[in-house]
């Protein structure tokens, strides 16, 4: 059986925590997007270089999960996270998380909206930002 190719140029480790397991023995299912979130941080400061929290110039707008498998504790999972879609106001993160052996564990999309804290609303997204995603993830459709 040939592997498949790996789509996500950006991978994260995480660490599933023992608090994350349930009584099913499991990671709790929302701990998906804990994980999503902190391989979206780490993406936003590595490839957008926006290290600092005030640089958070977006809110989520939308979030879907798919859960493949069980995630088990202890191990460490890889989270690829990849901009797949890029809009006047938004953007659109892709995620994959894998288990230690390779298998797939979750996937799921976040709709990211860019926002003015200080207006109350959307705003633009700039573009030096969006040539900073196609650079790396790009082109986009």
């Amino acid at each position: 059986m040939t592997p498949e190719p790996d789509l996500f140029r950006f991978r994260h480790p995480v660490t599933v925590r023992f608090r994350d397991v349930d009584v099913a023995g499991h990671a709790h299912h929302a701990e998906a997007l804990i994980y999503f979130e902190e391989a979206r941080w780490a993406y936003w400061t590595e490839v957008a270089g926006k290290g600092a929290i005030e640089e958070i110039d977006y809110v989520i707008a939308e979030c879907n999960v798919r859960w493949h498998a069980r995630v088990l504790w202890p191990q460490v999972v890889s989270v690829g996270v990849r901009v797949v879609r890029v809009g006047r106001k938004h953007f659109e993160m892709e995620y994959e998380v894998r288990g230690q052996a390779g298998e797939k564990l979750s996937s799921g999309t976040t709709v990211q909206v860019m926002y003015d804290y200080e207006a109350g609303a959307s705003k633009r997204l700039p573009d030096e930002l969006k040539a900073t995603l196609e650079a790396f993830d790009g082109p986009f459709a």
